[in-house]
């Protein structure tokens, strides 16, 4: 890859990983599901003028409308308002692999190779490690439910990977743009339901700076700007070469966590962390690969 191409890829596992803090930063601002439905507001609306078609059956749009936006986001808000630390949230939803394998077995008949479900194993001993250190006498202090809500989150984001495959949508940023489009008005009918009015009148009576940047950042940075820059990668180079960018992910998440947030997860959780990065890179063959390279002086 260019070195622009991979300075650009580094850029959007960056901005993706700092996004966990930014949630973080938006939920003391708006109420969980109320903010899942102005994130998608902002991402697609400014841009259906754009885009007058997704390209695909529309039932495909709604299922990962309703799979990738409606269901997971929401869970991933939730388990961080209930206390999930952003940095340890940003390793926990790389699960997402574990469940996109199974679901692909599952649904897509396609069978892991050993060295695959050698490495799975690993990431999934990481989650035990991590789980078994989670308090869980409380939903609301990064708690057992809390982590149990993000692992929800991690299967619905595996369940949309395989149902975003199938679509083999020809423009893949017009079709997500017209799936950001189909959160919106359940979110805001559930935040209407069980968040109620009087919460969502104070988060807009109260509405900061903060607030509106969280929503900004997320609506059009970290999805429509970064999906558009991963798609043009995709366009130019084998997945085989793009896809290992987004391991840095958690490692971004993890250092800004840090950083903005002075989160410092126990090394229980930091040692489980590992464990999945681990398993994450011997599920994608890359230690393989790296341990193969001929050393270079």
């Amino acid at each position: 890859m260019p070195v622009p191409h991979i300075a650009l890829a580094v850029l959007i596992a960056a901005i993706w990983g700092f996004n966990f803090v930014v949630i973080r930063l938006g939920l003391d601002a708006f109420p969980p599901l109320l903010f899942n439905g102005l994130r998608f507001v902002v991402a697609s609306l400014p841009f259906l003028l754009f885009f007058r078609s997704p390209g695909v059956p529309w039932r495909w749009v709604i299922g990962v409308g309703l799979v990738l936006g409606v269901m997971k986001f929401s869970l991933l808000f939730l388990a961080m308002a209930w206390g999930m630390p952003a940095g340890l949230a940003s390793v926990v939803m790389q699960a997402q692999a574990l469940f996109s394998v199974a679901f692909a077995a599952v649904l897509l008949g396609e069978r892991p190779r050993r060295m695959q479900w050698f490495g799975l194993s690993i990431a999934a001993f990481g989650l035990i490690v991590i789980a078994g250190d989670m308090d869980g006498t409380s939903a609301f202090s990064g708690g057992l439910v809390a982590f149990v809500t993000l692992i929800a989150a991690a299967a619905c984001w595996g369940l949309a990977n395989i149902m975003t495959r199938r679509t083999a949508a020809p423009n893949p940023l017009a079709f997500m743009i017209w799936v950001s489009a189909v959160p919106p008005l359940p979110m805001f009918g559930l935040s209407w339901i069980f968040e109620g009015p009087e919460a969502i009148a104070a988060a807009f009576a109260g509405i900061e700076l903060r607030g509106v940047a969280a929503v900004l950042y997320i609506g059009l940075l970290s999805t429509t700007a970064c999906f558009a820059g991963w798609s043009l990668l995709l366009r130019q180079h084998n997945a085989s070469l793009v896809a290992p960018f987004t391991l840095l992910v958690p490692v971004f998440g993890l250092l800004s966590a840090w950083a903005v947030l002075d989160e410092m997860p126990s090394s229980i959780k930091l040692g489980g962390a590992a464990l999945i990065l681990l398993g994450l890179l011997v599920n994608a063959g890359l230690l393989r690969r790296l341990l193969q390279q001929p050393a270079r002086l």
